[in-house]
């Protein structure tokens, strides 16, 4: 069985699904290279809870978790199926890695989910679980949560960590176009996946230019360090260029193990 790669993708914003940008052809391109999946397990940063929670249900609903935003965003639909018995093996997981984690059976996928999904697995044809992330969870703690989802990847399941590079609502809502900081702080971001140092993107807060403007919140960035969490030193790490939206908001991605191709570009 072949081993999954781990991924961080910038959502940015809801209308993301209806403007695919730099980012959606290549997360096209990327989800036909990925014909070996067996489950997709994300990690977004619009599912917070108390503990860790993990989708049981069969048949997950699409949650348009948004408001404000065109009509045609709310007809979309991710028909996704779950798949109940690897939820537990998750829970079994997360648990012995000392995380509080509980089935939940009624959750479907927010908008940090299947947003990127409907490039990445147009024709949710992959079965895919969400784990929440913890709301009291800090960067090192979505460290260890990788590390803890980390040995799925041997069996063909994709990890993924779905959040934003950079998260700046209200210059979002404001219409405050400046992506030189933005970029400024993305590009170290790409910098430190690319010499593997997993401390600096721990400590980004004191490290990076601009991180707290970049995210006045750290819930946008963490999924980043599950990802990272979740990969291993000696693998391949490539950065996917997204390019900036809306003025501020990082589109990049990255892949852990992932195989070269056209659609990406080593860190």
């Amino acid at each position: 069985m072949p081993r999954a790669p781990s991924l961080f993708i910038s959502h940015g914003s809801p209308m993301f699904a209806l403007e695919p940008g730099l980012l959606g052809p290549k997360l096209q391109g990327l989800g036909a290279m990925l014909t070996a999946i067996s489950a997709i397990v994300v990690v977004s940063p619009h599912w917070q809870t108390r503990g860790v929670r993990v989708t049981a249900a069969a048949a997950l609903q699409t949650i348009h978790d948004f408001g404000g935003f065109p009509a045609p965003l709310y007809a979309l639909q991710y028909p996704a199926r779950g798949q109940p018995q690897m939820a537990q093996q998750i829970v079994d997981l997360l648990r012995a890695a000392g995380f509080f984690t509980a089935i939940d059976s009624g959750r479907g996928l927010d908008h940090g989910a299947w947003v990127p999904l409907r490039y990445l697995k147009p024709d949710a044809d992959v079965p895919v679980l969400q784990v929440s992330l913890p709301h009291d969870i800090d960067a090192a703690g979505a460290l260890r949560l990788g590390r803890a989802l980390a040995p799925l990847r041997d069996q063909a399941v994709l990890v993924i960590g779905s959040g934003s590079l950079t998260h700046n609502l209200h210059e979002f809502r404001q219409h405050i176009n400046d992506p030189e900081y933005a970029q400024a702080f993305a590009d170290w971001v790409a910098d430190a996946v690319a010499r593997g140092d997993v401390q600096a993107l721990v400590d980004y807060r004191a490290q990076a230019p601009f991180a707290a403007r970049a995210h006045p919140t750290e819930e946008h960035y963490l999924p980043l360090l599950v990802a990272v969490g979740a990969s291993t030193p000696d693998e391949s790490r490539q950065r996917i260029e997204g390019g900036m939206t809306h003025g501020v908001l990082s589109m990049d991605a990255f892949g852990f193990g992932l195989p070269l191709s056209g659609t990406t570009k080593a860190a």
